[in-house]
Formats: C-alpha cells, structure tokens, sequence
C-alpha cells in the first residue's frame, strides 16, 4: 500500500541527501537547563533545573528507539529537544546530517515537515473547536501544501487535500465519515489514532511518541501499539517512544535507553537488557515488574529503592542514582560514572560488574 500523502518536494530533496542505512539521529551531549529566577521582577538567576544533562543517543534509521524512567526524569524535556521544541542549553542533534541546534525560522520549519509529534493525552493537544477535517490539513496549510480555502476541493475528488485526509484516517483505522466530528465524539483510543493520523500526513521520517498509550485503557493500548508497527513497516518510520510501561517499551523498541535524573544510565538491545539488567537502577525497574506466577512472585528477590527522586535542581554530587542505590559505595559519591561500553550494552555505573554477579532478579517472560 503507498502513502496517501506524497512527500513535500523541498522535504524529498533533504531526504534524498541522507545516506541509506546509518544513524537518521544522532544526539552528542544534550543538555536543556531551566533557569530558576528570583527578585522583584526575576531579574536574577538563582540556579537551573537540570531536565537534561548530557545525553548522548543514536537513532538507526528505520528503527525504535525507546525511553524509560519515572516521572521527573528528564523524557519528555528530552524528546521535545529533539525536536527543538525546547530550546537545548548545549549540544548537539544531528539529523540527517543536520545540526538542528542552530537552525532556525525557514530551514527549521522546512525539516519539521520530516518530524513530528505523537503527543501523550489526546484529548489536550487536539482543539476541541477544530474538525477532525480541520486538524488533518493544518499541517498542509502550515506548510504551505495546502490552499488557506480547502473547501473548493470537492470531497470526492480524487487530488483533494480532502481525500488525502480521508484517505490517512482510513490507514489508521477510522472511517471517512468522522472528517465532518470533533475530538470530543471520539473515545480515548479514537482521538489517539487522530493524533497519529495528524502526525503522519506529512510524511515524516522520524516520529516521536510521547507516552503515546498511557492515557488509554489497557485494552486499547496494544492496538495503539500494533497500529504504530504497521505504520513503521507502512512508511520506513524511524521512531523515538517515550513510555513509563515497561512492557510496551520491550514490545515495541529495538533499542532501550534507561534515564535517570538527566541522564542515560543503561543503553542495549531490548532482549539483552530484559534478560540482564546491570545498572541497579535498571534491576530495581525490572524486578517491580509482576510475574503472572504466585510462586515464582513470591519466591523472587526485589531489589527495593530508599527515598524519592531527588530534585533536578539540585542533583547529588557524584552518581546521582547513589542517594537510593542499595548497592552504593564510597566513589559513587564522588564521582560520576561515565556511560561506558560493556558487552552489548552501555552502562553508567562504577560495580556493573560486581552488582550484576551480587543481584538475583527474575525477569518477566512473555512480556511481548
């Protein structure tokens, strides 16, 4: 089946100056720093909120790439910067061979056309006020792919922008008649496959989903997530998905990347990292996950993390997982472990080794 929706010309020719195969995104040293203003008119910074701190990611094209952690971690700050939604303190991201970090107005708008957003409640990031007709072809229209007056396209005109709207929300599995409805007549699910319909008109390479299923019932969620593996196999999409749920992330990623407090503490394959977390932060997530087992439930050692997460503002010196790590020594208060290569995986801890060999987790089977 061919897309609906042909590629923007100016789009197809940066696209055309990608090499196959390789990295479609490649992220060097991250960082997005909120300042904390204080004074009688905020005149004075005071500090910075560490969101992200450092992160250093690769994208295969044509690949999932999949972002884990506990809320307040830094994921969706860092899947908005990939974007250049939110501005990158320093850095670099590289896409396509273009450092997006210092473009801006028309060449960053023109690239956006390849990028796009699966956002996390659909509810808010749809206007309520708009067509589901009106929110498919005011990516066309921002673009300059569509007319401001697209009613002088008949409807059932093959070349219509209509059509082609009609046509997307058909590969997600709506029907053409909920062009003429509004967000608010949809279920939770409904309006997700709209905001996936939105995302994909303009036939982007890369798609960032943030959370995209966990606004939804656990009966809709794998269909949201079969939905965006046939998109993938459909169009070569190259995606980033930003999820709490473990079990979604095994399902649909290639690749995983654990993130705590600003940074990636555990990068691998996905079998690789489930079978054999090394990071305790990363064993303390796996063991939380329920095995569909009462004997082995409770026969199994968890691995039990002290306190909250400590604030952005004001990280820990040294490992800034130290502060809740059972496994934690003298230098991980001191000094900050760098994310270094072990075996198929990258890891950004100074025991690895000894806590792997020390911990007994059970992993779940049968997760995907």
């Amino acid at each position: 089946m061919s897309s609906p929706v042909e590629r923007p010309e100016a789009a197809a020719t940066l696209a055309d100056q990608g090499t196959e195969g390789g990295n479609l995104l490649t992220v060097r040293g991250l960082k997005v720093h909120y300042p904390i203003r204080k004074g009688l008119v905020f005149d004075r910074t005071v500090g910075h909120v560490q969101a992200v701190d450092g992160v250093d990611l690769d994208v295969p094209r044509g690949q999932t790439y999949g972002l884990v952690g506990e809320s307040g971690c830094g994921k969706s700050t860092l899947g908005r910067a990939l974007l250049q939604l939110e501005d990158a303190t320093a850095g670099s991201v590289d896409f396509d061979g273009t450092e997006l970090t210092k473009l801006s107005g028309e060449r960053l708008r023109v690239l956006r056309r390849r990028m796009q957003m699966v956002f996390q409640d659909p509810m808010a990031s749809l206007d309520p006020r708009q067509s589901v007709q009106s929110l498919l072809i005011e990516p066309l229209r921002v673009h300059g792919l569509a007319p401001a007056d697209v009613e002088e396209f008949g409807p059932d005109s093959p070349s219509s922008h209509l059509a082609k709207a009609a046509a997307m929300l058909e590969v997600v599995g709506l029907p053409r008649a909920s062009l003429a409805k509004y967000p608010h007549e949809f279920s939770g699910g409904q309006r997700q496959r709209i905001g996936i319909a939105r995302a994909m008109i303009l036939n982007p390479d890369l798609v960032i989903a943030d959370e995209p299923v966990s606004a939804l019932d656990v009966s809709v969620q794998a269909q949201v997530i079969n939905l965006l593996e046939h998109l993938q196999d459909l169009f070569g999409l190259t995606y980033v998905v930003i999820a709490h749920d473990l079990a979604v992330v095994r399902h649909i990623s290639d690749r995983i990347g654990v993130m705590y407090l600003g940074h990636i503490v555990e990068e691998a394959d996905a079998d690789t990292l489930y079978a054999e977390p090394m990071h305790p932060y990363t064993l303390a997530l796996m063991s939380a996950i329920p095995v569909p087992d009462p004997v082995l439930e409770d026969s199994r050692e968890r691995v039990l993390l002290a306190g909250d997460l400590p604030s952005p503002a004001n990280p820990p010196a040294g490992c800034r997982f130290h502060t809740r790590c059972p496994f934690v020594q003298d230098d991980c208060r001191t000094v900050v472990p760098e994310l270094r290569v072990l075996g198929p995986r990258k890891v950004a801890c100074h025991h690895a080794e000894e806590i792997h060999q020390q911990a007994a987790v059970t992993v779940i089977d049968g997760t995907d």
